[in-house]
């Protein structure tokens, strides 16, 4: 897949623009690092180089996009340990704001604003598909904080909620025709995709359509 958004990318029309500034041109090398993603456990095969202006696109195993770390086996323990690795080094600046006393409510606030926004950053992209491992380490955190903050599992849960009520609010949203009504007699039911991965059944759409259907 990424080697054909490669060669259309660059029989485009808009390739020669790209390639204008080195700058443009390294960030096309970085969204199209040949990451060979294994998405089942087959022969490793050798692929061939991908070539952009003369130039050998390295192949990585991980890479930073969107500020979440993908990597080639599609799992998320790098970039959960570098969520809780940020969000560790925070729970000291919460802990010294409160030898000093502050009220609840502003540490409440200061979590919220610099711990948990770290750790529910596109959060129903991957959380879903995290290890039990993952997941303790996650909650650790949140436990570290000594107060009554939500659980992960809870933000997970919440976010992927408010999300899909958003896409079947926007008719224009990509995804939109993903969240198919059922028959009239079963009002507020959405049909389920079905899906044989488990991969996919944690996903954040098949885990969207539950929650909403739970809800009714």
């Amino acid at each position: 897949m990424y080697r054909l958004q490669c060669g259309d990318l660059m029989r485009g029309n808009n390739y020669s623009t790209c390639v204008y500034r080195s700058s443009i041109l390294d960030t096309i090398k970085l969204l199209y690092s040949t990451l060979s993603i294994g998405f089942i456990n087959a022969i490793q095969r050798e692929h061939p180089p991908i070539h952009i202006d003369g130039t050998v696109v390295e192949r990585v195993v991980s890479f930073k996009f969107l500020g979440v770390h993908i990597t080639d086996k599609l799992n998320w323990s790098t970039h959960t340990d570098s969520i809780v690795k940020k969000a560790q080094q925070r729970l000291f600046n919460l802990r010294r704001l409160k030898k000093f006393g502050l009220s609840p409510k502003a540490l409440t606030n200061f979590y919220r604003c610099t711990i948990e926004s770290i750790l529910s950053g596109c959060i129903t992209a991957w959380y879903g598909n995290c290890s039990a491992h993952n997941r303790k380490a996650l909650q650790r955190v949140v436990r570290s904080a000594q107060r009554r903050c939500p659980a992960v599992q809870d933000t997970y849960t919440t976010r992927c909620h408010r999300k899909a009520i958003k896409i079947i609010k926007d008719n224009n949203h990509p995804s939109h025709c993903l969240f198919t009504p059922l028959s009239s007699r079963r009002r507020g039911q959405y049909r389920c995709i079905k899906a044989g991965a488990e991969r996919l059944k944690n996903s954040f759409y098949l885990k969207a359509i539950r929650l909403l259907n739970s809800h009714h």
